[in-house]
Protein backbone atom coordinates (compact mmCIF):
# COMPACT_ATOMS: atom_id res chain seq x y z
CA UNK A 1 0.00 0.00 0.00
CA UNK A 2 1.05 3.59 -1.27
CA UNK A 3 0.86 5.92 1.71
CA UNK A 4 0.86 9.76 1.52
CA UNK A 5 0.85 11.94 4.54
CA UNK A 6 0.83 15.25 5.33
CA UNK A 7 0.42 17.97 8.05
CA UNK A 8 0.13 21.64 8.08
CA UNK A 9 -2.03 21.54 11.25
CA UNK A 10 0.70 23.32 13.98
CA UNK A 11 4.33 25.86 12.79
CA UNK A 12 5.92 23.30 11.05
CA UNK A 13 4.84 21.51 7.75
CA UNK A 14 5.55 18.18 6.49
CA UNK A 15 4.93 15.66 4.64
CA UNK A 16 6.13 11.68 3.96
CA UNK A 17 5.57 8.64 2.00
CA UNK A 18 5.19 5.27 3.05
CA UNK A 19 5.39 2.04 0.85
CA UNK A 20 3.32 -0.41 3.12
CA UNK A 21 5.44 0.12 6.42
CA UNK A 22 8.38 1.17 4.57
CA UNK A 23 9.13 5.35 5.15
CA UNK A 24 10.29 6.05 1.68
CA UNK A 25 10.73 9.74 1.97
CA UNK A 26 10.14 12.66 4.83
CA UNK A 27 10.21 16.60 4.42
CA UNK A 28 9.64 18.68 7.38
CA UNK A 29 9.77 22.34 6.79
CA UNK A 30 9.99 24.71 9.67
CA UNK A 31 10.20 28.23 7.81
CA UNK A 32 8.68 31.91 7.63
CA UNK A 33 6.67 30.71 4.69
CA UNK A 34 2.94 29.40 4.87
CA UNK A 35 2.10 26.14 4.55
CA UNK A 36 0.19 26.86 1.12
CA UNK A 37 3.33 27.74 -0.27
CA UNK A 38 4.80 24.49 0.71
CA UNK A 39 3.00 21.79 1.42
CA UNK A 40 2.33 20.73 -2.32
CA UNK A 41 5.80 21.33 -3.35
CA UNK A 42 6.98 18.87 -0.96
CA UNK A 43 4.37 16.42 -2.18
CA UNK A 44 5.54 16.78 -5.88
CA UNK A 45 8.83 16.25 -4.35
CA UNK A 46 8.48 12.94 -2.85
CA UNK A 47 5.98 11.45 -5.41
CA UNK A 48 8.91 12.80 -8.24
CA UNK A 49 11.85 10.64 -6.28
CA UNK A 50 9.75 7.42 -6.74
CA UNK A 51 8.15 8.00 -10.13
CA UNK A 52 4.63 8.32 -8.54
CA UNK A 53 1.70 10.54 -8.60
CA UNK A 54 -1.30 11.22 -6.77
CA UNK A 55 -3.12 8.09 -8.89
CA UNK A 56 -0.60 5.64 -7.81
CA UNK A 57 -1.60 6.72 -3.63
CA UNK A 58 -3.77 4.23 -2.08
CA UNK A 59 -4.19 6.06 1.20
CA UNK A 60 -4.03 9.83 1.88
CA UNK A 61 -3.69 10.75 5.20
CA UNK A 62 -3.89 14.32 7.25
CA UNK A 63 -3.52 15.35 10.52
CA UNK A 64 -6.74 17.25 10.95
CA UNK A 65 -6.95 19.19 13.61
CA UNK A 66 -6.84 20.10 16.87
CA UNK A 67 -4.05 23.09 16.00
CA UNK A 68 -4.20 26.31 14.14
CA UNK A 69 -7.25 27.05 12.46
CA UNK A 70 -5.80 28.11 8.87
CA UNK A 71 -3.25 25.36 8.84
CA UNK A 72 -5.47 22.61 9.96
CA UNK A 73 -8.29 23.71 6.48
CA UNK A 74 -5.19 24.02 4.37
CA UNK A 75 -4.11 20.00 5.20
CA UNK A 76 -7.93 18.93 5.24
CA UNK A 77 -8.70 20.68 1.92
CA UNK A 78 -5.14 19.25 0.28
CA UNK A 79 -5.59 15.68 1.46
CA UNK A 80 -9.59 15.90 0.40
CA UNK A 81 -8.42 17.48 -3.22
CA UNK A 82 -5.61 14.83 -3.94
CA UNK A 83 -7.99 11.71 -2.67
CA UNK A 84 -11.24 13.17 -4.41
CA UNK A 85 -8.95 13.25 -7.88
CA UNK A 86 -7.37 10.29 -7.52
CA UNK A 87 -11.01 8.52 -6.37
CA UNK A 88 -9.01 7.30 -3.54
CA UNK A 89 -9.91 7.29 0.61
CA UNK A 90 -8.49 9.49 3.34
CA UNK A 91 -7.26 9.11 6.98
CA UNK A 92 -8.35 11.32 9.15
CA UNK A 93 -5.95 11.70 12.20
CA UNK A 94 -6.18 13.85 15.35
CA UNK A 95 -3.16 16.06 15.86
CA UNK A 96 -2.70 15.19 19.40
CA UNK A 97 -3.13 11.02 19.00
CA UNK A 98 0.03 11.84 16.21
CA UNK A 99 1.94 13.40 18.29
CA UNK A 100 1.81 11.09 21.51
CA UNK A 101 2.11 8.19 18.87
CA UNK A 102 5.73 10.27 18.11
CA UNK A 103 7.02 8.63 21.12
CA UNK A 104 6.79 5.40 21.58
CA UNK A 105 6.66 3.39 24.60
CA UNK A 106 7.69 6.31 27.00
CA UNK A 107 6.81 5.03 30.38
CA UNK A 108 3.90 7.08 32.37
CA UNK A 109 1.81 9.90 30.73
CA UNK A 110 2.23 11.09 27.62
CA UNK A 111 0.79 14.66 27.16
CA UNK A 112 0.73 16.48 23.57
CA UNK A 113 -0.30 20.49 24.35
CA UNK A 114 -0.98 22.50 21.71
CA UNK A 115 -0.84 26.65 22.33
CA UNK A 116 -4.47 27.73 21.36
CA UNK A 117 -3.29 30.96 22.82
CA UNK A 118 -6.18 33.11 25.17
CA UNK A 119 -4.63 31.00 28.30
CA UNK A 120 -5.67 27.50 26.43
CA UNK A 121 -4.15 24.80 25.22
CA UNK A 122 -5.50 22.04 22.90
CA UNK A 123 -4.77 18.42 24.72
CA UNK A 124 -5.21 15.00 25.55
CA UNK A 125 -3.07 12.75 27.79
CA UNK A 126 -2.53 8.70 26.55
CA UNK A 127 -0.80 6.05 28.00
CA UNK A 128 1.73 3.51 25.68
CA UNK A 129 0.21 -0.38 27.63
CA UNK A 130 2.38 -2.75 25.35
CA UNK A 131 0.00 -2.34 22.15
CA UNK A 132 1.02 -0.82 19.10
CA UNK A 133 -0.69 2.32 19.32
CA UNK A 134 -0.80 4.30 22.98
CA UNK A 135 -4.02 4.47 24.60
CA UNK A 136 -5.89 7.37 25.00
CA UNK A 137 -6.35 8.29 29.16
CA UNK A 138 -8.00 11.63 28.92
CA UNK A 139 -10.13 13.27 26.13
CA UNK A 140 -9.37 15.72 23.52
CA UNK A 141 -10.06 19.34 25.05
CA UNK A 142 -9.15 22.78 25.23
CA UNK A 143 -8.52 23.86 28.61
CA UNK A 144 -6.83 26.51 30.71
CA UNK A 145 -3.31 24.73 31.68
CA UNK A 146 -4.21 24.85 35.42
CA UNK A 147 -7.04 22.98 34.83
CA UNK A 148 -5.28 19.99 32.64
CA UNK A 149 -2.49 19.67 35.08
CA UNK A 150 -5.20 19.02 37.69
CA UNK A 151 -6.80 16.25 35.49
CA UNK A 152 -3.35 14.44 35.34
CA UNK A 153 -2.68 11.63 36.82
CA UNK A 154 -0.87 12.22 40.09
CA UNK A 155 2.34 10.32 41.34
CA UNK A 156 2.98 9.94 37.57
CA UNK A 157 5.69 11.05 35.66
CA UNK A 158 3.86 13.07 32.60
CA UNK A 159 6.10 13.73 29.33
CA UNK A 160 4.91 16.57 27.76
CA UNK A 161 5.07 16.99 23.85
CA UNK A 162 4.18 19.49 21.09
CA UNK A 163 4.28 23.13 20.35
CA UNK A 164 2.74 24.08 23.85
CA UNK A 165 5.54 22.18 25.88
CA UNK A 166 8.19 24.94 25.01
CA UNK A 167 5.45 28.05 25.49
CA UNK A 168 4.23 26.43 29.01
CA UNK A 169 7.44 24.74 29.89
CA UNK A 170 8.59 27.25 32.95
CA UNK A 171 5.01 27.20 34.42
CA UNK A 172 4.88 22.91 34.49
CA UNK A 173 8.11 22.76 35.65
CA UNK A 174 6.48 25.21 38.53
CA UNK A 175 3.53 23.45 39.22
CA UNK A 176 4.72 19.82 38.64
CA UNK A 177 8.42 20.11 39.80
CA UNK A 178 9.94 16.63 38.78
CA UNK A 179 7.53 14.86 38.00
CA UNK A 180 7.14 16.83 34.12
CA UNK A 181 9.80 15.82 31.42
CA UNK A 182 9.85 17.51 28.03
CA UNK A 183 10.10 15.38 24.73
CA UNK A 184 13.53 16.66 23.17
CA UNK A 185 12.20 19.91 20.43
CA UNK A 186 13.02 17.60 17.55
CA UNK A 187 10.35 15.38 18.98
CA UNK A 188 7.94 18.06 19.78
CA UNK A 189 7.41 18.46 16.12
CA UNK A 190 4.03 16.65 14.77
CA UNK A 191 5.66 14.95 11.78
CA UNK A 192 3.51 13.10 8.96
CA UNK A 193 5.06 10.43 9.43
CA UNK A 194 3.41 10.05 13.03
CA UNK A 195 -0.04 10.30 11.48
CA UNK A 196 1.08 7.94 8.67
CA UNK A 197 1.70 5.68 11.20
CA UNK A 198 -1.70 5.90 12.95
CA UNK A 199 -3.21 6.10 9.51
CA UNK A 200 -1.68 2.42 8.63
CA UNK A 201 -2.55 0.55 11.98
CA UNK A 202 -6.11 2.23 12.74
CA UNK A 203 -8.62 2.09 10.05
CA UNK A 204 -11.33 3.61 11.95
CA UNK A 205 -10.39 6.94 10.94
CA UNK A 206 -10.11 6.07 7.39
CA UNK A 207 -13.20 7.56 4.97
CA UNK A 208 -14.15 8.61 2.14
CA UNK A 209 -12.25 12.38 0.99
CA UNK A 210 -16.35 13.76 0.35
CA UNK A 211 -16.24 13.36 4.69
CA UNK A 212 -13.21 14.11 5.21
CA UNK A 213 -12.94 17.08 8.14
CA UNK A 214 -11.18 19.49 10.36
CA UNK A 215 -11.36 18.24 14.01
CA UNK A 216 -11.88 21.71 15.63
CA UNK A 217 -11.94 21.65 19.72
CA UNK A 218 -13.34 25.11 19.78
CA UNK A 219 -15.13 27.10 17.17
CA UNK A 220 -12.87 29.90 14.62
CA UNK A 221 -11.92 33.35 16.57
CA UNK A 222 -13.64 35.03 13.74
CA UNK A 223 -16.38 32.65 14.60
CA UNK A 224 -16.45 33.38 17.94
CA UNK A 225 -16.24 36.96 17.79
CA UNK A 226 -19.15 37.15 15.51
CA UNK A 227 -20.82 35.26 18.61
CA UNK A 228 -19.47 37.55 21.37
CA UNK A 229 -20.77 40.65 18.59
CA UNK A 230 -24.14 39.44 18.49
CA UNK A 231 -24.29 38.29 22.11
CA UNK A 232 -23.10 42.49 23.11
CA UNK A 233 -25.76 43.61 20.81
CA UNK A 234 -28.78 41.81 22.48
CA UNK A 235 -27.49 43.10 25.93
CA UNK A 236 -29.74 46.57 25.61
CA UNK A 237 -33.08 45.33 25.01
CA UNK A 238 -32.05 42.46 27.64
CA UNK A 239 -31.42 45.05 30.31
CA UNK A 240 -34.63 47.34 29.40
CA UNK A 241 -36.71 44.83 29.80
Amino acid sequence: MILLSIDTSGPACSAALLADDRLLGEIVINSALTHSETIMPAVDELLSRENLTCADVDLFAVAAGPGSFTGVRIGVCAAKGMAHAAGKPCARVNSLAALAAGLPFVPGVVCPILDARREQVYCAAYRWTGAALPEKILPDAALPLTELLKALPENEIITFTGDGAAVHEARIRALLGERARFAPPHARVLRASSAAYWARLDSSCHMEARLLTPIYLRAPQAERERSEKATRAKLPSLIHI
